[in-house]
């Protein structure tokens, strides 16, 4: 039998009402057609329990203290000699391995990021380039002891966490990325960060060359324009973390 305009209309009506919340409006109404969902919900939700809560204890910046030593300069004396000698090296040995380390600590109860300044405007995490056939952590040991290591011969004791990220640098140029682009098939270099994990007191030697500088992570969002596009880029990879703010200011 066919339905007149107003029958139509009031079918309609109805038919919204049954897909919507308790307000009429919203996220489809949970009834005997969508129990499974209600199941597969459930399931998730006592699922979260088990779920893992990585935790990072994060120190005061007051606790650590900073001297001096002689400068650390860079193997090449330019941008152009850096990829220059990128492509003899890749001719030999193929891609470079790079690690770099993201040390935390707090300041005001908020995370901060130890960066290494050169000049006014150029920041960079401490790490570098691997030896050839060098394991990654030890490696970044070994660059970490060079960039920061204390000069009493007492030796520094490097908690190497989390892999955090990895970017890629297609060819011979600055731009670097966190995926391998489709048409590349030879990366040129392969950059890993690594969390480290901080003990509640430390003494860094810091080269006369650089600053260290504490960056809150707010500072660094969305900032490639002042950090570039790595630096930038570790609030949101940091964000799966807990952070443990201990001692006090």
């Amino acid at each position: 039998m066919a339905m007149n305009s107003s029958q139509v209309k009031a079918q309609h009506l109805q038919t919204q009402n049954n897909m919507a919340g308790p307000g009429g409006t919203g996220w489809p109404r949970r009834n005997s057609q969508n129990s499974n969902a209600i199941v597969n919900d459930s399931k998730f939700l006592n699922s979260t329990s088990t779920a893992i809560n990585r935790i990072i204890k994060l120190y005061p910046l007051a606790t650590y203290i900073f001297g001096n030593k002689e400068p650390l300069f860079e193997k090449d004396p330019s941008v152009p000699a850096r990829f220059q000698r990128m492509r003899d090296e890749f001719d030999k040995i193929g891609m470079r391995r790079s690690v770099e380390g993201v040390l935390l600590v707090h300041e005001h109860g908020l995370p901060h990021v130890l960066l290494l300044q050169l000049g006014t405007t150029f920041f960079k995490l401490p790490g570098g380039e691997l030896n050839p056939g060098e394991d990654e952590v030890e490696g970044l040991k070994r660059l970490l002891t060079e960039t920061l290591g204390r000069l009493d011969g007492v030796k520094q004791d490097w908690h190497i966490e989390d892999v955090i990220g990895n970017w890629w640098r297609p060819n011979f140029e600055p731009p670097q990325y966190p995926y391998i682009p489709p048409h590349i098939t030879k990366p040129k270099e392969h950059k890993r960060l690594f969390l480290v994990q901080l003990q509640e007191k430390a003494l860094f030697a810091v080269p006369k060359n650089y600053k260290i500088v504490a960056a809150p992570l707010f500072e660094l969002y969305d900032n490639a324009q002042g950090y570039g596009p790595i630096i930038s880029s570790l609030p949101q990879a940091l964000c799966r973390f807990e952070f443990i703010y201990m001692g006090s200011q």
